[in-house]
């Protein structure tokens, strides 16, 4: 047993100060800039921090002397630090996303943070980097160049596409999809089973004797989007089947309303609905409800996912949630295998989402 005097240190959670000021010094000791750091406002929407973090962690760097600041109140890099100070580039695991922190799902930024504190327990910063061009259907240019700027231990691919994906297969650089693959590329990736609940949610409907259903899902070849529709056709299949309507949307709220009017007016309106996505499930319930529609003693609703902000919602939404933390730990110990040269089997990794049971159905 430790003696009182020599107790054994207790982990800790590193702040975001302290994360933001190891990227700095990663990028620093990797040569990405020259003579002078970039300023602030740029810094705070390379790293997706506040100007708050930024300032405190470059007073970190000042302390250390690895920066120093000009008459021009330019930021100047000194000499790289040696030891504790001094982070390698391969401590680095960097996150690519379409969108910036602030725009993401709530759940998406709770399993953001706690990345964040694992990995920076084991010694490495994660940093984000959205670029729009890397999800397009030609991202070869740009991810060349992203790649060779930031020489990463360990690459994380948010809502991801098919182009982006084959472009890391090609080149071997490891990374891990946060979202669903094509069954055909063979790149470790984690997500929900949507096939599983949107089968078990399309079996539920039907028992209760819905004739005609609608899955409201964003339009574009998106893994957890196909398997959901896989899902749910499957289970439909038997007997005299419930007819079935997949409604295709671009994201906005008119286009999603005026695809809803379309259906409601048909031969054959739904009478439940699916919707894949948390953040239109207010959109689709607010303009049933304005049509006149009581949920759900005319028509059903169910969210295949789950946000914080469902939880407010009158009558309670009948949803499928998947513990942000626990989503977040799984990924945060696949990548720390990557970071440190494992390898990982190019396969979906799938968590079974919990039915919530709400008033809406």
């Amino acid at each position: 047993m430790p003696s009182p005097a020599s107790p054994i240190p207790l982990p800790q959670r590193l702040s975001l100060i302290t994360q933001t000021a190891e990227s700095l010094r990663s990028h620093i000791a990797a040569g990405h800039w020259q003579g002078h750091l970039p300023g602030e406002r740029t810094l705070c929407s390379h790293f997706q921090v506040s100007r708050q973090t930024i300032r405190a962690a470059l007073r970190v760097l000042e302390r250390e002397q690895l920066v120093s600041v000009s008459k021009r109140k330019r930021r100047q890099i000194g000499t790289p630090l040696t030891g504790v100070g001094k982070v390698r580039h391969t401590s680095l695991v960097v996150a690519l996303s379409p969108r910036p922190l602030v725009a993401m799902s709530p759940s998406s930024v709770v399993m953001v943070d706690q990345l964040r504190a694992d990995l920076a327990q084991a010694g490495l910063s994660l940093e984000i980097h959205v670029s729009s061009a890397c999800f397009s259907d030609h991202p070869a240019r740009t991810l060349e160049e992203i790649t060779m700027r930031l020489p990463a231990a360990a690459w994380l691919l948010f809502g991801s596409r098919e182009p982006m994906q084959h472009w890391f297969v090609a080149k071997g650089i490891p990374c891990l999809v946060v979202g669903s693959c094509a069954p055909e590329i063979p790149l470790p990736s984690f997500d929900s089973r949507y096939r599983a609940v949107c089968r078990h949610a399309g079996a539920m409907l039907r028992r209760k004797g819905h004739r005609c259903l609608a899955l409201v899902r964003p339009e574009g070849a998106y893994g957890g989007e196909t398997e959901s529709e896989a899902g749910l056709r499957e289970a439909l299949e038997g007997g005299q089947p419930p007819l079935l309507e997949v409604i295709r949307h671009d994201g906005s709220p008119d286009h999603i309303c005026a695809l809803l009017d379309k259906a409601l007016q048909s031969k054959n309106p739904p009478t439940a609905f699916i919707v894949a996505r948390a953040m239109h499930v207010l959109t689709v319930m607010m303009h049933l409800m304005g049509r006149g529609l009581r949920i759900p003693r005319d028509i059903a609703v169910v969210s295949r996912d789950d946000e914080s902000f469902l939880h407010h919602v009158v009558p309670a939404v009948t949803r499928y949630a998947t513990s942000p933390d626990l989503f977040a730990r799984r990924v945060s110990a696949a990548v720390l295998l990557l970071a440190k040269g494992s390898s990982l089997p190019g396969r979906a990794h799938l968590l079974m989402p919990k039915l919530i049971a709400g008033g809406t159905v």
